[in-house]
C-alpha cells in the first residue's frame, strides 16, 4: 500500500536562542541566527482501514486508536495525534523517527512538527508552501500539544539553509544568510558537532526563565537582550566569512545563556568546553537550550586534536553537513 513520506532536517542554533520564546518575543521581538543540518527527521503516512495507527520509533510508542474521538489527550503520542486532529486526517497509519539521537537539543522534535504536517497534507493530496507548512507546525507544538517554547526549529526546518529570523509575534520573517561558498565548506569541515548525552531541559526551565524576566530580574533581561545582540553580530560575521568571530561569537552566546538558569551546563559539557578549547577550538556553545544533549566547536584549521580531544571523553561525534532545501515531500 503506497504511503505519503516527507523528511526535514533538523538545525544548529549559531545565536539567539530564547529570544525566540513568548513573552520576550511578543514584548522586544526575537532574532535567531540557525542553519538546517542534514540529520532528519521522517514522517511516513499510509492508509489504515482500522482507525488510526500511531508509532513513534524514537520513544518506542505504538498505539491503536479506533476512531477519531480517542485524537483527545496527553501522552507520549500526543504531538502524532494533534498533527492528526489539527489537519483533519482521516483514518491512517502515521510513523515518526528521526536522525538525531534523543533529546540532542537539535530542534528534532520541531522537525518532526515539519515533517509530520507536510506528509499528512500530502495524504490529503495538498502540497502546502513552505511558509503555511512552518506555520502550521509551530502551531501543532506550540497550541494544539500545548508544548512551550519557541519558533525557530520549525522555521529553519522547513525553510533549510543558513537564516536569520526575526520573531515579534504573532510575526516571523525569514531572511537568508548568504554565505561565500568557501567559506560555507570550510565552516562545515571545521564545525564539530558532540552529543554528551540526553538533555535534561525541559518546559519547566522555560517557564522559570520566562517568568523571570516577566519579574524584571535584571540578570535575565540583560541576558535575552544579550543574546538578541549576538545573534545580529553573528549573522554579519557569518556575511564577511569571519572565523575567529564567529568563534568569539558562539561563546559569547553560551556565556549568557547559563546566566538564564543554573542548569543550562552539566559537567559533561564543562569537560568537553574545557578540553575543546585546549584543542584550540576558536569557540563554541551547547546546541539548543542546553542542559546536556550536544554542544558544537569551531576547530582551528586543523581540526585532528579537536576530535580526539571528543573521543578520549568517550563523547560521540554527530555530522555536520549544511542542508540548503528544507522540508522534502517524498
Amino acid at each position: 500500500m503506497s504511503g505519503f513520506r516527507a523528511t526535514a532536517p533538523v538545525r544548529l542554533d549559531f545565536a539567539g536562542g530564547w529570544t525566540d520564546v513568548p513573552p520576550y518575543s511578543t514584548r522586544e521581538g526575537g532574532v535567531v541566527v540557525a542553519a538546517a543540518v542534514r540529520l532528519y527527521a521522517h514522517a511516513e503516512v499510509t492508509p489504515h482501514d482500522a482507525g488510526y495507527h500511531l508509532v513513534s520509533q524514537d520513544l518506542g510508542e505504538e498505539q491503536e486508536l479506533g476512531s477519531a474521538d480517542r485524537l483527545e489527550g496527553e501522552g507520549p503520542l500526543a504531538l502524532l495525534r494533534a498533527g492528526i486532529r489539527m489537519l483533519g486526517a482521516g483514518p491512517c497509519s502515521l510513523v515518526t523517527r528521526s536522525d538525531a539521537p534523543p533529546g540532542s537539543g537539535l530542534g528534532s522534535s520541531g522537525a518532526i512538527d515539519v515533517a509530520l504536517v507536510a506528509a499528512l497534507a500530502a495524504a490529503q493530496g495538498r502540497r502546502l508552501p513552505v511558509r503555511e507548512i512552518a506555520d502550521l507546525a509551530c502551531r501543532l507544538e506550540g497550541v494544539e500539544a500545548g508544548i512551550p517554547g519557541g519558533r525557530q526549529d520549525q522555521f529553519v526546518s522547513a525553510f533549510g539553509g543558513f537564516l536569520r529570523l526575526v520573531f515579534r509575534d504573532p510575526e516571523a520573517s525569514v531572511h537568508p544568510v548568504a554565505l561565500q561558498p568557501g567559506f560555507a565548506a570550510e565552516l562545515e569541515r571545521r564545525m564539530l558537532l558532540c552529543y554528551t548525552g540526553a538533555s535534561h531541559f525541559s518546559g519547566d526551565t522555560i517557564g522559570r526563565v520566562m517568568r523571570a524576566y516577566e519579574r524584571g530580574e535584571p540578570a535575565v533581561a540583560g541576558a535575552l537582550d544579550g543574546l538578541r545582540t549576538v545573534a545580529v553580530r553573528m549573522a554579519e560575521a557569518l556575511r564577511a566569512a569571519d572565523f575567529s568571530r564567529v568563534g568569539a561569537l558562539l561563546s559569547e552566546n553560551w556565556r549568557l545563556q547559563q546566566v538564564l538558569d543554573s542548569g543550562m551546563c552539566t559537567p559533561p559539557m564543562a569537560r568537553l568546553e574545557r578540553a575543546m578549547l585546549d584543542a584550540g577550538a576558536l569557540g563554541g556553545k551547547a546546541a539548543g537550550s542546553g542542559a546536556g544533549g550536544s554542544m558544537f566547536f569551531l576547530a582551528p584549521d586543523d581540526p585532528r586534536k579537536a576530535r580526539e580531544a571528543v573521543r578520549r571523553l568517550g563523547m560521540r561525534l554527530l555530522p555536520v553537513r549544511w542542508d540548503p532545501q528544507g522540508v522534502r515531500p517524498c
